[in-house]
């Protein structure tokens, strides 16, 4: 199996080495380079191609979020997945970064195991976002803007697409739909491929932000 290919963004030298070292020193994960703001950022994603971006997003120039969109737009769904990784835990940079196409986001004192599973996790395809609080504040955060989303919007899915948003807007991973809906993941993973081509989204973050702008979920209900 080929190793995950990690592309290191952050405009402090500290980190990004801290960084590079921890996923150079596990099995199965090698970085592809550095860079120390969102321009760079941009250039070596399309350089290296790599399968993961750890972004941070307060860095001169361009900064995170910018970048996050810039490489979002120009790859698409074939492009590198992005794990937001910062010391701000606003909700508006949450909300934001997974409007914008990022797989993830944790905070920069999350431990290096889970930082670690984290790469794994979003290079598998899944979303991740960590610690529990930085849901919370999502979920905060999406609840007092739910204006910019029409419900009918959802009209052209299926009543089993639709259940499937609301589980990827719950958090769920393919494996927990699947054992949720007792399907086989494959076929979940059809679901959320067609959802996400109807809704004409590159990401299933992405999904999740229209789940909680669409009152599909909310806080009370989510799964």
């Amino acid at each position: 199996m080929n190793p995950v290919r990690v592309l290191v963004a952050d405009d402090q030298p500290l980190i990004r080495a801290g960084l590079t070292a921890l996923l150079n020193a596990t099995p199965g994960i090698t970085t592809v380079g550095e860079a120390d703001n969102g321009a760079r950022a941009v250039e070596l994603a399309a350089a290296q191609r790599p399968d993961v971006i750890l972004m941070d997003i307060r860095m001169p120039g361009m900064d995170g979020i910018a970048a996050t969109r810039a490489i979002v737009a120009a790859a698409g769904e074939d492009g590198p997945r992005i794990l937001i990784l910062t010391t701000f835990d606003l909700p508006v940079y949450v909300y934001t970064a997974l409007g914008e196409g990022a797989a993830g986001f944790l905070l920069k004192d999350t431990p290096p195991d889970r930082i670690i599973t984290a790469v794994r996790t979003v290079a598998a395809g899944d979303m991740l976002i960590a610690p529990r609080i930085t849901r919370d504040l999502v979920e905060t955060y999406a609840e007092h803007h739910r204006t910019t989303v029409d419900r009918r919007m959802l009209g052209g899915l299926t009543p089993r697409e639709t259940e499937v948003l609301r589980l990827v807007g719950g958090g769920l991973t393919n494996a927990e739909i699947a054992e949720r809906l007792v399907l086989s993941e494959a076929t979940v993973k059809t679901h959320v491929k067609r959802v996400m081509s109807k809704l004409n989204l590159s990401s299933r973050a992405q999904a999740v932000v229209i789940a909680y702008e669409s009152a599909l979920i909310t806080p009370r209900t989510r799964p």
